[in-house]
């Protein structure tokens, strides 16, 4: 597998570079069956309220989540101060949630150009954010215009979860299920195969 180094990486963490090979399909994660640091998980969405459906999951992901890691969700206004130039709006945004990003957090920027995983590639993630020498992992799920240059930057990692564009609440529950996936493919547990 190619790995490389995200030039703007903070913590400078490698990460799997591109979709699995043929040969690499069905290959397990190099952290499988080891003791992983369980960093704790943040993951900031921009949006407005969340629909009844999306909070039901979002609660049933936060619950089997527990044995694994402790988690915090925290979700940005869209467009805060209503602005009409899109401009004004990614950055607002942009600014609220640069303020939830800790100095040593270990940032996961969801961005449709982000570089495409798979579910053993995403443990491996957790994996190697826990022996970052982080305190936490911040996963960010940006508005309807994207992220902002800082939030840009200031990622360890950026990532897609489809080759397609989500919505930020579809997104939200995409990552969760994922979130999940990964702790049990790191304890070797029945779920993912």
């Amino acid at each position: 597998m190619a790995i490389s180094v995200m030039a703007n990486s903070h913590l400078n963490q490698p990460y799997a570079s591109a979709s699995p090979t043929p040969q690499e399909k069905g290959r397990t994660c190099r952290y499988a069956g080891q003791a992983v640091r369980a960093l704790p998980i943040r993951v900031i969405t921009v949006g407005k309220k969340r629909s009844e459906g999306v909070r039901l999951l979002v609660d049933e992901y936060k619950t089997k989540l527990k044995p694994y890691c402790s988690f915090e969700d925290s979700l940005v206004r869209s467009n805060p101060r209503n602005a009409q130039d899109v401009r004004a709006q990614v950055e607002d945004e942009e600014v609220a949630m640069m303020k939830l990003i800790g100095s040593d957090d270990w940032v996961v920027v969801l961005d449709e150009r982000g570089r495409d995983i798979d579910s053993e590639q995403m443990a491996e993630l957790l994996g190697d954010a826990g022996n970052s020498g982080a305190s936490r992992i911040s996963f960010c799920i940006g508005g309807a215009y994207g992220h902002g240059t800082q939030v840009r930057k200031r990622a360890n990692v950026t990532i897609r979860l489809s080759s397609m564009v989500l919505n930020h609440q579809i997104a939200l529950v995409v990552l969760m299920e994922q979130l999940y996936r990964s702790w049990t493919i790191l304890k070797g547990q029945n779920y993912h195969h």
